[in-house]
Formats: C-alpha cells, sequence, structure tokens
C-alpha cells in the first residue's frame, strides 16, 4: 500500500516539475525571440526596445507613479515638481532616518528616467539646453 502512495506522489511530482520546466522554457524562447526583434529594431514602442526600459528596468509610466507626477505631455514635464516630489520622497527613504535604501534608489532611478525621457525629447526638438555648472 505504501508503495502506490510513494509511486503516486513521485508521478505527480515529476508531473508538476515537467510542465513548471516546459513554461520556463517557453517563456525562455518568448524573451529571446523579444530581444533579437529589439536589437533589430522591429519592437512596436518607437525606439527599438531600449528606451523603454533604460533605466534600471523602469517604464515611464512607472516612474512617474513612483513620484507621483504626470507623465510628460509631448516632452514637456514640470521639472521644478519632479525634483520637489524626489527630495521629499528621497529625503524620508534616508538610511540613516530608518527609511530603505531600496525605495531611495528608486526614486533616484525614477527622477533620471524621467530626466531622460524629457532630454531626448528636447534633443529632438532642438530646445535642450544642459546646465553647465562652473
Amino acid at each position: 500500500m505504501a508503495h502506490r502512495i510513494i509511486a503516486q506522489i513521485a508521478l505527480v511530482g515529476g508531473r508538476v516539475v515537467g510542465r513548471a520546466f516546459v513554461e520556463a522554457w517557453r517563456q525562455a524562447q518568448a524573451t529571446q525571440k523579444y530581444a533579437k526583434a529589439a536589437a533589430a529594431g522591429r519592437v512596436p514602442d518607437g525606439q527599438g526596445g531600449a528606451s523603454l526600459r533604460a533605466h534600471s528596468g523602469l517604464t515611464l509610466d512607472e516612474a512617474c507613479r513612483i513620484l507621483n507626477v504626470k507623465p510628460p505631455q509631448e516632452g514637456k514635464i514640470e521639472l521644478e515638481n519632479v525634483m520637489e516630489r524626489f527630495k521629499k520622497l528621497f529625503d524620508i527613504n534616508d538610511p540613516k532616518k530608518g527609511g530603505s535604501f531600496y525605495l531611495q534608489s528608486k526614486v533616484l532611478r525614477a527622477r533620471e528616467r524621467i530626466e531622460a525621457e524629457v532630454r531626448a525629447k528636447e534633443e529632438k526638438t532642438g530646445e535642450w539646453r544642459p546646465k553647465v555648472y562652473k
């Protein structure tokens, strides 16, 4: 009787592991196809896939949600509002004050992602004037 139970457990466990392996294999194949298409510039995001997750895997939408600001409209955003939200959230999450380094770095990456998006739009229109510090 015990050998039947052990055999059934082994059979069911083998099926579960087998299905998980097959699903992981399919995901890996899909990711590989997407990466090849992005490298060839055939991804429909307009930038060849590279700009969608340019900073630490953040999309522009995620960055805006982290800082709680509206997404840029035609490449224009109130950078003062973004910097104000950034400074507040960065200071709140300071590890020396009991905050989280992980959250602090997410806030920093979100600000960088928004600034990169705005900079890219301004460079295309010719309005980009980088700040020069003396």
